[in-house]
């Protein structure tokens, strides 16, 4: 058993190996992990945190580095979750971003964490909820987010982060999406990256020219920035910094990063519950009582729905 206490009091004063062990009791799903949970809660709320995503190979790795750079410049401690796909082997992270990161590694306010999403959809990890509020109570201001090379659909960083940041580059068939719901619809920010290429204008064009087709906006709403950078050098980057402080602000005067934030929450306790209940139901494998519904609904007694309303009912003590 693990002292909780006392790893999360290490994690506090920014000792890393107190922060792995404490992400890797999220990841490993650890019988206290409620106990985690609870230690971490009134340390929570400071961080400010940073979603991005884009197809593979935007640069969303060599962008994410050179925001810690500009961060740490700020003096502000930073914590950066980068979700990978997993290996069908391990189980573990496959890319491996930490690698790609290692300029950062010596640098204690700093901490890098590679972690597998385990055939969860939607670009994140399942744990990634919990990470990000074990980087929050660690003294992290800002948490950067990097998703997988995602699709269209695989949207669900807009649910985790207060910011959500979408990467593009020219030449990749980005245009195209452009015109499609999904992925391009979530974005606070826009990044056309590698803006040295050609086509990087005409990129930005068509983005600016898809957005203005959007939803109307009223006067004082957020209209998403595009900000063109060359991450591998570090121009721009300030450019997404600014875009970002000012998105917040936005958020802080309006309201919305407060009702982001109570939203998330709602989410992470939906989606605990129902994988608690999904664990219940999966125990009535052989119950007497599924056998019983499932013998009314053959005699044409009872429909499914109705036998499902009995079984939550019987779950749940309703």
């Amino acid at each position: 058993m693990v002292d909780v206490p006392a790893l999360v009091a290490q994690a506090r004063e920014g000792r890393p190996r107190a922060v792995a062990r404490l992400i890797s009791l999220v990841e490993g799903a650890s019988p206290q992990l409620r106990e985690v949970m609870a230690a971490l809660a009134p340390l929570t709320g400071n961080a400010y945190v940073v979603g991005l995503t884009g197809s593979p190979g935007v640069g969303k790795s060599t962008s994410t580095s050179a925001l810690v750079s500009a961060y740490r410049r700020a003096g502000k401690r930073v914590g950066v979750l980068a979700v990978d796909p997993s290996s069908p082997f391990s189980g573990g992270a496959l890319l491996g971003d930490r690698v790609r990161m290692s300029e950062h590694a010596s640098d204690p306010g700093v901490y890098i964490r590679s972690m597998a999403t385990r055939g969860h959809l939607g670009g994140l990890a399942w744990s990634a909820p919990q990470a990000i509020r074990v980087l929050d109570a660690a003294g992290c201001d800002v948490i950067l987010v990097e998703t997988v090379g995602v699709g269209q659909s695989e949207v669900e960083i807009a649910s985790q982060a207060d910011t959500s940041v979408v990467l593009l580059a020219p030449g990749m068939g980005d245009g195209i999406q452009a015109a499609k719901a999904g992925i391009l619809e979530i974005g606070d920010i826009y990044v056309v990256n590698k803006a040295d290429r050609d086509g990087a204008d005409a990129t930005a064009r068509e983005l600016n020219h898809m957005l203005g087709l959007g939803e109307a906006r009223g006067p004082g709403d957020w209209r998403p920035p595009i900000v063109k950078t060359v991450a591998a050098r570090g121009q721009g980057i300030d450019e997404v910094v600014e875009a970002l402080e000012k998105h917040r602000a936005w958020m802080e005067e309006h309201g919305v990063l407060a009702d982001r934030r109570r939203t998330r929450a709602a989410r992470e306790v939906e989606t605990i519950t129902i994988t608690a209940l999904r664990e219940r139901i999966g125990d009535l494998h052989g119950d007497r009582r599924l056998d019983a519904v499932a013998e009314r609904i053959t005699a044409g007694e009872l429909d499914p729905y109705a036998a499902s309303d009995e079984l939550i009912a019987s779950l749940t003590g309703r």
